[in-house]
């Protein structure tokens, strides 16, 4: 029992960092158990992502709590200016999961997902235990649960506007041919010719998922420049 005492004294917590080794196996957890959802999902910012993020955070915000206190306990430093700077690099992160292909943007959820984790991992690093679990529990039923629903949305027919930028001399005949081939009608078209390109204005109506169709097969030929839905 003495032998035992000793160990878990508070000076041994202390030396050794127990309670940071404990936050630490917390936030492997945590962030592991939302990227597990991403890698299941075949997402760029997969397992080990989303855990060294969590980790990273964790640990920058231990350090941020307690480099401003001195040997006297008194505190002499602000903790939330290193916990700023977590929010602000991460968004560098998350913009670099966010990929423009011609026009189509990808990577949005995976970015949101970057951004939240962190915030998971500055939670833990604050010792705000119950707050971090309950959030990352949140975010795995958005995730998880809000996927169905959001595919069930996107099954319902929306009409939306659209612009096509093309280069001089495009076939619209062709244009349209290919949107129709996505499932799509065209309700109404708008040509506007410039000096090296031709912006189309369209209405188009059509299931939501035959969008991201249309502008894959739109944005494979040459002679169309961009893509865009408003």
């Amino acid at each position: 029992m003495h032998a035992l005492a000793l160990v878990i004294a508070p000076e041994w917590v202390s030396a050794l960092r127990l309670d940071l080794l404990l936050k630490l196996g917390l936030s492997v957890l945590l962030g592991g158990a939302v990227g597990i959802e991403r890698e299941l999902s075949g997402k760029p910012a997969g397992l080990r992502t989303n855990i060294l993020i969590c980790l990273g955070s964790t640990m920058l915000m231990d350090l941020s709590i307690n480099i401003g206190i001195g040997a006297d306990g008194v505190r002499f430093g602000d903790p939330a200016r290193l916990a700023a700077q977590v929010v602000t690099g991460i968004g560098f992160l998350g913009a670099g999961t966010i990929m423009q292909a011609r026009g189509a943007v990808v990577g949005l959820t995976t970015a949101a997902t970057i951004w939240v984790v962190a915030a998971i991992g500055l939670l833990v690093g604050a010792n705000r235990y119950v707050e971090a679990t309950g959030g990352t529990l949140l975010v795995l039923v958005v995730l998880l649960g809000l996927g169905h629903v959001e595919r069930r949305i996107l099954a319902a027919h929306r009409s939306i506007n659209c612009t096509i930028r093309a280069r001089a001399g495009a076939d619209y005949a062709a244009i349209e041919k290919e949107i129709r081939g996505s499932g799509l009608r065209v309700h109404s078209s708008t040509r506007y010719e410039h000096q090296d390109d031709i912006t189309y204005e369209l209405r188009l109506m059509g299931p939501a998922k035959q969008f991201d169709i249309a502008t894959s097969r739109l944005l494979d030929r040459p002679d169309v420049l961009s893509v865009q839905f408003d």
